[in-house]
């Protein structure tokens, strides 16, 4: 009973670490297919459709008979819901990755935990006392993540992995062309500020749904009309953006590939799971996980795009996850606080000892 019990206790922690590897096959997969000419915006409709259908008759079916009744008010969050996950975080990763590669995404999706902190404290998930040392580390840890987000996008640096003498060649061949370089690095800027603006949504569409699901708990219903909202969204998004009718037409190579894993594992899979976890654990523990995706990305760059890691994405990934640890290490004591004084006051006054009153006191 208690290795069972164990098993159940670690699978929030193994179904977090699989969607990290998820998400990153998804921007290197999507980054492979805009390569070849792809819109972002028709890329984010298409995939968000096939997920709507086959989210949709899967919530009807499991949830008929439990699922709490809907309310206007009720859509209409899942419509802001959507507006923050989908139309505005989807566009601006895959708008971002066109501009940069899949290893910067990752590298400021790291980022996503500070500013989760920031509005969970904002929505009160979150407390904060400034006389106390570790919610001194909290707000520290994340103002040092912000700075490594900083860091990334206005620090490329040289490329990991090159002798000085690539490093010389490539300068010198570099120098009759000051446009090009100045292109290259305009937009590696461009994208940052796109994927920056992502982690942002990303926070506030995992803490606000954190507060949704105080209120109905159906993760099924949240993810079906969450993705159906996002999907008319970015429609309309699209028609705007992309006047090109040619952009709409589907090649059956990586294009199509891409979308139905989008669709299948980038949206199905990640929202429910997320959405799960959200309940189950709070935002703060979603986001956790973020740290993992520059490794897996910068793997999975190299092998399948042949994208070189520069050490400014090294450096700025470093701050960010010393900063986020920060903010999770005291989260941890603060947690093991609040069970020891609950554990205290659950006891008689007779059974207290002198040791768990001076600990109540500190």
């Amino acid at each position: 009973m208690g290795f069972r019990s164990c098993l159940v206790g670690l699978l929030p922690f193994a179904a977090m670490v699989m969607i990290e590897c998820l998400d990153v096959g998804l921007t290197t997969l999507s980054k492979a297919a805009m390569s070849r000419g792809m819109s972002n915006y028709v890329f984010v409709v298409y995939s968000n459709a096939l997920a709507t259908l086959i989210l949709f008759p899967s919530s009807f079916i499991i949830n008929r008979n439990k699922r709490p009744p809907l309310t206007i008010s009720l859509l209409c969050k899942f419509f802001l819901l959507s507006l923050a996950g989908i139309t505005v975080m989807q566009n601006c990763v895959f708008s971002g990755v066109s501009y940069s590669s899949p290893t910067l995404a990752s590298a400021i999706g790291n980022s996503v935990p500070a500013f989760t902190f920031l509005f969970a404290v904002i929505c009160r998930f979150e407390k904060v006392d400034l006389r106390s040392s570790r919610s001194q580390i909290k707000i520290l840890g994340t103002l040092v993540s912000i700075s490594g987000a900083m860091i990334i996008i206005f620090y490329k640096g040289p490329r990991i992995g090159a002798t000085p003498i690539q490093v010389s060649n490539k300068s010198h061949r570099s120098q009759p062309f000051p446009s090009t370089m100045f292109a290259t690095t305009n937009n590696w800027i461009i994208g940052g500020f796109f994927l920056a603006t992502a982690s942002l949504s990303l926070s506030v569409w995992t803490t606000a749904q954190a507060a949704i699901l105080k209120g109905y708990p159906s993760e099924m219903t949240i993810v079906s009309f969450y993705s159906f909202f996002g999907t008319i969204q970015c429609a309309i998004v699209s028609l705007i953006a992309e006047r090109d009718p040619n952009k709409w037409k589907l090649s059956p190579g990586i294009e199509l590939v891409s979308i139905v894993y989008s669709a299948v594992f980038g949206s199905v899979v990640t929202f429910s799971v997320v959405t799960w976890c959200i309940h189950k654990k709070g935002p703060l523990f979603v986001t956790m996980f973020k740290p993992l995706s520059i490794a897996i990305a910068a793997f999975m760059g190299v092998i399948f795009l042949g994208d070189t890691l520069h050490i400014g994405s090294v450096i700025g990934a470093a701050i960010i996850v010393a900063g986020f640890y920060a903010v999770l290490w005291a989260q941890s004591k603060e947690e093991e606080k609040a069970i020891f004084l609950e554990v205290d006051r659950l006891q008689s006054p007779s059974q207290t000892t002198p040791l768990l009153e001076s600990q109540t006191h500190e």
